[in-house]
Formats: structure tokens, sequence, C-alpha cells
């Protein structure tokens, strides 16, 4: 009987220690992370990255990459990239989960910084640019963008606080044209490229096959590019919160000769009688009958004198206004600021964002007075020295806002 007692309690014993082996088994697997207990299946991490606005002193708001102030939703579309799979070692099933927060982290920290929506600019993600240029220049282009928005942003906030409180109206968006298969908006800026840029969106467009075709008198006498100002109310807003807003500047006194030269140094049937014979009464002591007749002939410091005079006898022009009146930058959060100086790599930096058709470039070619050589910086400087130093400082005051917004130097050493 002491026999048997002994052999059911061994057994019951035994019993026992099997029930408490599986389930502490049991509870240890439980307690696992599933990914410990499994390989790695793919061969690389691939993800999606959004815009992470730059650290940077002042006193703007997170401003948006991708579009605007002062619509609902101004956020400019940001660079929304994808990290390619790269091949990765066996991990150990140690802390499989910590390094992959790791190689998170760095290949996060690889990317090039982009900037973070803003509210009133576009709310989906900037372009992606196509593989082949996700290079150290396309790193170069991008950074040189983000450097222009924010110099542009920082003027805005510090010397016109007031326009992010103002609504948009088609007066502000009236030089703003629309191509809407690339879902783009470009700002006309005179004498700055305007003439090429508005072939490049007719192409876009479908328009024409090449930039090379499309003549002067189509591109700014014809009706193929519509305005953002012919569209209702809805349809602003819905472009200026979704589309790629762009604009290109150009430094602000060699911009002014420019429109000078072209204007007034070649018969024109609009610029001689409208504005030239207002100068010529106005500014030119004992002008001749058939200057007076013809308003031919206006000199660069009268033309300087008729763009200071604030009681000038013939209004302002497109084509030395200011880009801050032309453009409305600081209302209007544009998503691309190009420069006439680096036209062709900002051009066709943009192109390539907005994945345009990979044979299109922007023209090289002069669109008037092609026998003339370009405007520069030392043509600029020879009509500048016909003024006296108070004009160039009055000029360079006229022009104040272009140059801090655009960031371009004093072109004169005597400016204050």
């Amino acid at each position: 009987m002491t026999l048997r007692l002994g052999t059911m309690r061994l057994a019951c014993m035994f019993s026992s220690i099997l029930l408490f082996g599986a389930a502490g088994l049991l509870l240890f697997i439980s307690l696992q992370d599933p990914a410990e207990l499994t390989s790695q299946q793919v061969p690389g991490i691939k993800f999606s990255i959004r815009p992470q606005q730059p650290q940077h002193d002042g006193n703007l708001k997170t401003p948006t990459e991708r579009v605007t102030r002062d619509l609902p939703s101004r956020s400019p579309r940001g660079l929304s990239q994808q990290v390619p799979d790269q091949p990765q070692p066996h991990l150990k099933a140690r802390s499989p989960l910590r390094l992959r927060q790791r190689r998170r982290r760095l290949l996060i920290k690889k990317m090039p910084a982009v900037g973070a929506i803003r509210a009133n600019s576009s709310s989906e993600s900037f372009i992606q640019p196509r593989p082949h240029t996700l290079d150290s220049r396309w790193v170069s282009l991008h950074q040189s963008q983000q450097e222009r928005k924010r110099v542009m942003q920082e003027a805005c906030a510090k010397y016109r606080a007031s326009s992010s409180r103002r609504a948009v109206t088609p007066r502000h968006v009236s030089r703003i044209f629309v191509e809407d298969r690339h879902r783009v908006l470009y700002c006309e800026v005179p004498k700055a490229g305007c003439s090429n840029w508005k072939r490049v969106l007719m192409v876009l467009a479908g328009l024409a096959s090449s930039t090379a075709d499309i003549q002067h008198n189509t591109v700014h006498y014809g009706s193929a590019l519509k305005r953002l100002d012919t569209f209702d109310r809805q349809g602003i807003v819905h472009r200026l919160s979704t589309y790629t807003k762009m604009l290109f500047v150009r430094e602000p006194f060699e911009r002014l000769v420019s429109a000078f030269r072209d204007k007034f140094e070649h018969p024109n049937s609009y610029y001689h009688p409208v504005f030239g014979k207002a100068i010529l009464a106005r500014y030119r002591a004992n002008a001749s009958r058939e200057a007076l007749r013809t308003g031919s002939g206006v000199r660069f410091p009268e033309f300087v004198q008729y763009l200071l005079d604030v009681h000038r006898p013939v209004g302002m022009d497109i084509h030395w206004d200011h880009v801050s009146r032309l453009c409305s930058p600081c209302l209007i959060d544009y998503d691309f600021v190009g420069k006439f100086e680096s036209m062709e790599d900002d051009a066709n930096f943009f192109l390539s964002l907005i994945h345009a058709p990979g044979n299109l470039t922007f023209p090289r070619f002069k669109d008037r007075h092609s026998q003339e050589a370009r405007t520069t910086t030392r043509i600029t400087h020879q009509y500048f020295a016909q003024l006296s130093t108070l004009q160039r400082q009055r000029t360079y005051d006229f022009y104040y806002m272009d140059y801090l917004m655009f960031n371009y130097s004093k072109p004169f050493a005597d400016l204050y």
C-alpha cells in the first residue's frame, strides 16, 4: 500500500513538472518580438520622407516649402523622395528593432533637408525629381532653393508683416500664367526670361512641339496661355494651393537697363509715343519738335528721372516695375525661385522636378534684337555711369525690396 502511494505521488510530481515546464515555454514564446523569431525577408528599406522645416533664426513661423501665404493652404509641396533599396546584412536576433530604427535614422539624416508645410501652401507633396538627378548637383540646386526662399520669407516677415493677413485678389495673380497639364503657375517678370518661359509652358501644354517653333508675337499677343485671374475665385484658390508656383528674377539694375535698351533704343510703336513723348516733354529742356512728335531718342538719365518722379507724367510699366509688386511674393508663397543669372541650371532643374519631357530644355536663344549682346553687369555699369551718385542711390532705394528679397548685392560701392 505504501509502495502504491509512493508511486502515485511520483507520477503526480512528474505531471506537475511537465505542466509547469509547458506553461513556462508558452509564456516565454509570448513575450518574444515576432520580428526576432522571423528572418529578414526584405532586401532593403523603402519609405517616403515627408519634408521637414530646416532650423534657422528669424521671426518666421514654419514657412511652407510649397505654396503660399494667404489662401487656405499655403503649404508648399515638399519634395517627397524615396530612398532606393539597399541590400542589408543579416541581422542578429538580439535587437533587430533597435538596428532597424538606427538604420532609418541614418537614412533620414542623409536625405537633403526639405521645408515643412506652412499654412496657405500647396497641400500636395512637391514633385519628385527623376532618379538620375539625385546627385550632388541636384542637392546643391535644392539647397540653393531653400536658401532663396528663406531669404525671401525673412524679408517679407521683417518689412511686409501685414501682407500675410491680406486676401489674395485677382489683381495679385494677374501676371501668373497657368499650365494645367503639369500643374504649374508661372509669374511673369519681364526682362527675366519671360518670353522663353512662356514658350516652355506652351510646349508643356501640348500647344507646340518645340520652343523654336513659337514666334514672339504668338508668345506675347496670343491667347494660348491662360492667366490665373481669368478663373473664378474657387479656381484661383484651388490652383494656388495645389499647383507648383514659380518665378524667375533678375538683378534689378540690369533688368532696368535691359528694359530701357529694348523699349527706347529701338523703334517701338507703343513705348515711344506713350512713354517717350511724356518723358521728353517733362524732362528735356528745349526738346525739338521732332522729338516731341515721335517720342524717340529718350536718354537713360531722362528715363531714370521719370522712374523716380513720384508725380511721373505717365504710369508704371511691367517691364521696370518691382518684382515685389508684379508677383506679390509676400502674399503668394512661391515654391521655386529661379534667377536669370543661373537660368540654364535653374530652369532645367525645375523642368526635371515637374517631370517635363526629357527632351525639353530651356531655350538659349535671345528673343528680340538677337544681333545685340545681352545686357550684362559691364553694360549696366556703363549706363549707370551716366547718373549722379544721388540718382544711383535713389534708384537703389526704389528697388530696395527686390535687392533684399532676392539676395542681390549692392551694385555700386558708394551705395548705403
